[in-house]
């Protein structure tokens, strides 16, 4: 998704994706931003006399001086940082994702997971508002109904840990899948390693 900022008179703030019209008596410079994965969509700018301008270019943008167009100042990626400053800073986080594994027919995390784990947990911290969701999954050794108990039970532990860490409890929401939602795909009772996890949803 691309990412449009607005800077009026006093302030610089996130604008609504869409058509955007500045006010009679306000002057407002509105960007079209690249995303962090670098792609750009459009934007159509529309002032109050019937104007309008489509941006679709990265750091193209549209000056509005009392409900009317002029021609707006050069822009790039160092004048964004400056002139949205505040802005970028109240954009929220990225969403991101983890994956951590666990022993056969347990909810004891892999060695290599038991690293990882801490890395999720700093990633958490470092986050001033988070919300946490936990899903743990099985391979196919066992009957559905035991694995849909160990898939919970494995979210669970994750939940705990996370809470031992500091996490508020209110913000992790747990489920359990079983063997329903396999990475890799098997014959039932076929072990898979890469099956028995748990995905973490920080965001």
């Amino acid at each position: 998704m691309h990412r449009v900022l607005r800077a009026g008179a006093v302030a610089a703030i996130a604008a609504i994706l869409g058509a955007c019209a500045a006010a009679p008596n306000t002057r407002e410079l509105v960007v079209l931003v690249p995303d962090q994965g670098g792609t750009t969509g459009a934007v159509v700018v529309t002032n109050p006399r019937g104007g309008s301008l489509v941006l679709d270019k990265p750091y193209s943008a549209a000056l509005l001086e009392k409900g009317e167009g002029v021609a707006p100042p050069p822009v790039g990626r160092d004048e964004v940082t400056k002139l949205f400053a505040h802005a970028i800073a109240a954009q929220p986080q990225r969403p991101i994702s983890f994956l951590l594994y666990f022993l056969g027919d347990s909810d004891e995390f892999t060695p290599e997971s038991k690293d990882a784990f801490e890395k999720v947990s700093a990633e958490i911290a470092r986050r001033k508002v988070a919300e946490v969701a936990v899903i743990g999954h099985t391979d196919r050794v066992g009957a559905l109904e035991y694995n849909d108990t160990l898939s919970l039970r494995r979210a669970e532990r994750v939940r705990k840990d996370f809470v031992d860490r500091g996490v508020p409890d209110g913000a992790i929401n747990v489920a359990g899948r079983g063997e329903r939602e396999p990475i890799v795909p098997t014959a039932d009772e076929v072990p898979e390693p890469r099956n028995r996890r748990v995905e973490i949803n920080i965001r």
